[in-house]
């Protein structure tokens, strides 16, 4: 086996290994700073102890699914012989590395939000590195754990599979692991509707009892709902946020692998490099996330355009440190067209820093859109809703075009701007293969991206960590500065997911027809008919494909199968908005018990019932992500039964337009909500207390479940249909009714 795999490729496994060394390294730093007072670990130990209560109530549920998932899968593959064999073994893997790195993610935001109070009691600048740094172990895990997990695969098929010639070997071997993908959707699916239920129901109820009823504080002690509040901050943001990248990440380099097995087919001599390029792209934006990681400070009384500066220094120059190292190692690679190739890598990297900075740009009380959000609080909540809903509709078109031109210059860049021959079948593949290493550009520096996100939850927790604790207001206001960091951070976070998913979806799709090839042969098809002439379906290219199975939007499969895709985002949204209604109901009433019954509790004479109010979180959460998980996973399936692969690619259509665009809508809207409010509790029109503070608290009521459980659940729920349709691709070909 070792002769057939090229040295370069052992970069891969190692920096995946470096990536969980400094993960390591990051988390045992954080370890030994000082939690504080006894006050302080006490809170942050009921804290943990719900957080990991949850995941441990959650990974039941989820355990029970993928054994039902498994042996459906078993039966398929042993019994029908509709299925590749692998399949039950990857869904498995790609579930337990996805979850494996949400569970430590979630520890170390759980150990690091005391940690990071004490720190700001100390300095700015201290409280900033103790907080990004333990949100780079949920990067560096993701991006570690993905990396060994692909590694790991390739390594065994390429031994499993000695025997078999050598392009249609890494066709094989690509398009296996490709189905790994679905497992880490799954599991990525439940944690992210699971946790934002959970997170959302606790807010809500914190939020509407404890600062508009009763007036007082967000994190204040005496308010049942706030230990449930922080633990949901670590079960959604960082649980739910790490089993989502990690599934992007390892979809786009996965699907990319494929895409270049397929393009490069007929160049057995550049097969090999086209299916490496991604890992090795993925494997040095590590070593160089890394860097970024390192240049994160700041200076006391940093304002809050400096502390974003902080940030985006690491971030933009990891950026610009794999822009120019992909032209070397694709130039190393050997790569046929490397220069346009990496041009292609450029045009995702450079969407996702503008999706980025657009999402910023919306949802920051230091710009425009979010101030004027805030102003309109003086006329009271309608208007808050009105603006903010407003604010997240025209959010959507620099994103949208941001992704457009992407996939245009990605596309050409591959093909050498052959626009006059740009739909022939060679030249579609390697547009496609274009497009695929476009959302591997994007995501390449996922290890530092991704921590910007993670430290949302621990910033906040802090900020909840050192109200409760009674600290001074010098360290709150550093960990209210961190915090109201946190929430762009996180709404930057959220937007660069959903550019990623966009991407990685339209590579899952161009894959999706690669699998349809295996399943005929699964079902011993030898040869197709396309325009009057039998093609052999190992040959048969993309175009062929699209022609035998009539995929035009004159087929009314396909145009059935874009509404119900297009449906399936709105019907998501809907079952997630009511989830989170109905369990923060529950949550409501039960702080209102608590006011009412445990008498003593608002003067801090009684101790609140916390644990309580946890339970009916976890509860309610677990209850509620069922149907919306199921519906997502049953849609492709049915649709793929009823209308064949025509209405199946209509389906994945559908609901990546729809899905990409609400998502963007809900996530800017909620996070310009969220931080209209903070902008007044900063001092503005009014601050605390006043009545357009309490109209902009609605407002951030209504976003929560847009921006932290309906809008990032959705860029899942495109991935997920997609990942569904390529592992359901021999059933669809094999019984498909119409």
């Amino acid at each position: 086996m070792s002769s057939n795999i090229p040295m370069i490729f052992w970069l891969v496994p190692a920096a995946a290994l470096i990536a969980l060394g400094f993960a390591r390294y990051f988390f045992v730093r954080m370890k030994r700073q000082s939690e504080g007072s006894e006050t302080m670990r006490t809170i942050a130990g009921h804290v943990r102890k719900g957080a990991m209560a949850y995941l441990r109530q959650q990974y039941k549920i989820v355990g029970i699914v993928f054994l039902v998932l498994c042996a459906f899968f078993a039966v398929l593959a042993y019994g029908f012989g509709v299925q590749n064999p692998w399949v039950p073994f990857a869904f498995l893997t790609g579930g337990f590395f996805s979850g494996l790195a949400g569970y430590i993610g979630m520890k170390t935001a759980t150990y690091a939000s005391a940690r990071t109070a004490q720190a700001a009691s100390e300095s700015l600048d201290r409280g900033l590195k103790v907080a990004f740094r333990s949100g780079a172990v949920m990067g560096l895990v993701v991006v570690g754990l993905g990396l060994l997990d692909i590694s790991a695969w390739y390594l065994a098929l390429e031994w499993f599979y000695d025997d078999v010639a050598t392009t249609q070997k890494l066709v094989i071997i690509t398009t296996t692991m490709l189905t790994f993908g679905m497992g880490a959707s799954t599991q990525a699916l439940f944690a992210r509707v699971g946790g934002g239920i959970y997170t959302k129901a606790a807010d809500v109820g914190a939020d509407l009892v404890g600062k508009v009823e009763a007036g007082i504080p967000e994190d204040d002690p005496r308010n049942p709902a706030t230990i449930a509040d922080n633990v949901g901050d670590n079960v959604g943001d960082v649980a739910g946020m790490g089993a989502d990248l990690y599934e992007s990440y390892c979809g786009s380099i996965l699907a990319t692998a494929a895409l270049g097995a397929s393009a490069f087919a007929i160049a057995p001599e550049m097969q090999l490099k086209a299916v490496l390029a991604p890992m090795l792209i993925a494997a040095v934006g590590i070593l160089l996330s890394i860097i970024g990681i390192y240049l994160v400070k700041t200076k006391e009384g940093a304002t809050m355009k400096s502390l974003l500066k902080a940030l985006g220094l690491g971030v933009n120059t990891s950026s610009v440190l794999i822009a120019a190292a992909t032209f070397v190692i694709l130039w190393l690679l050997g790569l046929e067209n490397w220069v346009g190739i990496s041009f292609s890598v450029i045009s995702g990297l450079v969407a996702g820093i503008i999706i980025g900075q657009s999402t910023e740009y919306y949802t920051s009380q230091s710009y425009k859109p979010t101030r004027k959000v805030a102003e309109s609080s003086k006329t009271g909540p309608a208007t808050v809703i009105i603006s903010g809903i407003g604010l997240g509709m025209l959010s959507t078109a620099v994103p949208v075009i941001t992704i457009a031109a992407a996939i245009v210059l990605a596309f050409l860049c591959a093909i050498h701007f052959d626009v006059a021959n740009m739909l022939t079948a060679q030249n579609l593949s390697l547009g496609l293969y274009g497009i695929g290493i476009a959302a591997v550009g994007m995501l390449s520096t996922l290890g530092i991206t991704l921590a910007t996100d993670a430290y949302g939850p621990i910033a906040d927790n802090a900020g909840g960590n050192a109200e409760m604790s009674g600290l001074g207001p010098e360290v709150r206001k550093r960990t209210d500065a961190l915090d109201a960091l946190g929430n762009t951070t996180a709404a930057t976070g959220k937007g660069f997911a959903i550019g990623s998913a966009a991407l990685t979806a339209l590579a899952l799709m161009a894959s999706y027809l690669e699998e349809i090839k295996i399943g005929l042969q699964h079902i011993g098809v030898k040869t197709i008919e396309v325009l009057g002439r039998a093609v052999p379906v190992e040959t048969a290219t993309l175009p062929d494909f699209m022609e035998y199975y009539q995929v035009n939007l004159m087929n009314p499969k396909v145009l059935i199968g874009v509404f119900i895709g297009s449906m399936m985002a709105f019907v998501f949204c809907g079952l997630t908005m009511n989830a989170v209604g109905r369990a923060a109901q529950s949550m409501v009433e039960e702080v209102r018990r608590q006011f009412r019954e445990i008498k003593g509790i608002l003067t801090g004479e009684a101790t609140p019932d916390y644990a309580r109010c946890v339970a009916i979180s976890t509860k309610g959460a677990q209850r509620e992500m069922l149907l919306p998980s199921i519906l997502a996973i049953v849609a492709p399936v049915v649709t793929g039964i009823v209308f064949g692969v025509a209405g199946v690619l209509g389906l994945l259509v559908g609901g990546l337009g729809a899905g990409f665009v609400l998502a963007i809508f809900m996530a800017n809207s909620g996070g310009a909500w969220d931080n209209a409010k903070k902008y007044i509790e900063e001092g503005n029109l009014g601050g605390k207390g006043s009545d357009a503070h309490k109209a902009t608290v609605v407002g951030d009521t209504v976003g929560d479940p847009f921006k932290d459980t309906s809008g990032p659940s959705l860029n899942i729920l495109i991935k997920l249909m997609s990942m569904v349709a390529i592992v359901m691709a021999g059933l669809t070909v094999a019984y498909s009714i119409l």
